[in-house]
């Protein structure tokens, strides 16, 4: 399909493509506004989390995918907006405050942000140990179970130096998963994976879905796999949500924008 760049300028100047929500919102985000130095990354971002849902965000390189994933854990500070969060705006949390909140909602790094030094099951322990009250017996019950759901059972003594890149990823999952948030926010996980050990993160993702219950947020340059594992999709562009709908709706979207931005075709 041929869109020209009148058609798509007309198209992406129109308000944004917001179907209604259906459940109960998690989190929401509410008029962001973040810029780095004279770069205007987000300007005016709002959408609903709703419950139990796997939200898939895409976007052209450079349109703030990753940021707005570390602004809903409090790693950057949005210029202004709000961030709701069981009834608080995370935004006017303090530091030590902030802490409480990311035991609730959990952030899954690209390259799996392993601890070197330390083996699988002392990157599965440290959370644990630094954040609940479990006896050992309990901790080693629960790393024995994040162990066997991601498939890397008998790995406990192996250093991540001594893992591939995907079970590096799966391990990274387990340790975010651990504390049971309520919220995992994932960032590019099928970056830098073979078919293979794609599928078998995005079977991961589902099953902790369906076991865990609890919300994602999926930000991705892989359409195939956000088509796959993902209940609602927000595509952004220049600085807000242009869409946000069920998969299958943005599937069969005829907005050219979005047909334009799914065939992988230059948009300006």
């Amino acid at each position: 399909m041929s869109v020209t760049d009148a058609e798509l300028n007309r198209e992406v100047s129109r308000p944004a493509s917001v179907a209604p929500a259906i459940g109960k919102p998690v989190l929401s985000l509410r008029n962001i506004v973040k810029s780095f130095g004279s770069k205007k990354v987000h300007q005016g971002l709002s959408f609903d989390l709703i419950e139990g849902e796997i939200l898939a965000f895409f976007g052209g390189s450079g349109t703030g995918k990753s940021v707005v994933l570390r602004t809903m854990i409090g790693l950057e500070k949005p210029d202004s907006g709000e961030i709701l969060f069981e009834g608080v705006d995370i935004t006017k949390l303090t530091e030590d405050e902030l802490v409480q909140i990311r035991k609730k909602i959990s952030y899954i790094f690209q390259n799996g942000a392993l601890f070197d030094s330390m083996t699988v099951y002392e990157n599965l322990a440290y959370p644990l140990m630094e954040h609940t009250k479990l006896s050992p017996e309990q901790i080693d019950a629960r790393i024995k179970e994040m162990l066997e759901l991601i498939g890397l059972k008998g790995s406990e003594k192996l250093l991540p130096a001594s893992l591939s890149g995907g079970m590096q990823k799966r391990v990274g999952a387990a340790r975010a998963i651990i504390m049971k948030p309520k919220v995992i926010l994932y960032d590019e996980p099928t970056a830098g994976l073979d078919p293979f050990n794609t599928q078998r993160l995005l079977d991961l993702m589902k099953r902790i879905q369906k076991r865990e219950g609890n919300t994602a947020v999926f930000v991705t340059h892989d359409i195939p796999s956000a088509f796959e594992v993902a209940d609602r999709i927000a595509i952004m562009y220049n600085g807000k949500i242009h869409t946000l709908d069920t998969t299958e709706n943005v599937k069969r979207s005829k907005d050219p924008f979005v047909q334009a931005f799914l065939a992988g075709e230059e948009i300006k």
